[in-house]
């Protein structure tokens, strides 16, 4: 019987996450990978700041001006209500990360480190609860699915980085109330 109960905190569950839900959505694995990283990356940034971790910095008029004329705006990918910027590789589409394309090896390693031998259980299940909905209703609910399954945390500062349990049978049960 596979594991069912991981302690693990919550950005590489929305990594992969995300990850499954783009490849499931079209995009090739290389870039899905990306596309989860920068996503997990743009959500832990806006809980820092929502949580007071990082204060927001006011940008001058003059700044965004200069900012916005120094640069093309990027294309974007919405994943799990989201837009991420992505750009043109030689090797593919990739997620920007800091205004660099995002290293998908990178990321594999990533989620190795934080599942360990379990990465595969893990991932399975993901793309079975995936694979349980129409694309457009897994467009469209995507990020609520997760809510549903990601560790619980305590609130506030005390859950930053914290892990909790992700119960892969609760996804295998979401997976299985939407096939029934």
């Amino acid at each position: 019987m596979p594991t069912t109960k991981i302690q693990v905190n919550r950005a590489p569950v929305l990594t992969l996450w995300a990850a499954v839900v783009a490849e499931e959505l079209g995009h090739g694995s290389e870039e899905a990978l990306t596309l989860g990283r920068v996503l997990a990356g743009l959500n832990a940034a806006s809980k820092a700041r929502r949580i007071g971790l990082v204060e927001e910095r006011e940008e001058t008029k003059a700044e965004h001006r200069e900012r916005a004329q120094a640069r093309p705006k990027p294309d974007t990918v919405k994943l799990l209500g989201r837009d991420i910027p992505i750009t043109q590789t030689p090797a593919g589409p990739r997620a920007l990360e800091d205004d660099q394309p995002a290293n998908p090896q990178a990321v594999e390693r990533y989620l190795e480190s934080r599942f360990g031998p379990h990465l595969e259980t893990v991932e399975e299940a993901f793309r079975a609860l995936a694979r349980s909905r129409s694309k457009e209703e897994l467009e469209r609910t995507a990020y609520r699915l997760y809510e549903e399954f990601r560790p619980k945390v305590p609130e506030g500062e005390r859950g930053w980085g914290a892990k909790g349990v992700l119960d892969l049978e609760k996804v295998r049960r979401l997976a299985e109330k939407e096939s029934a």
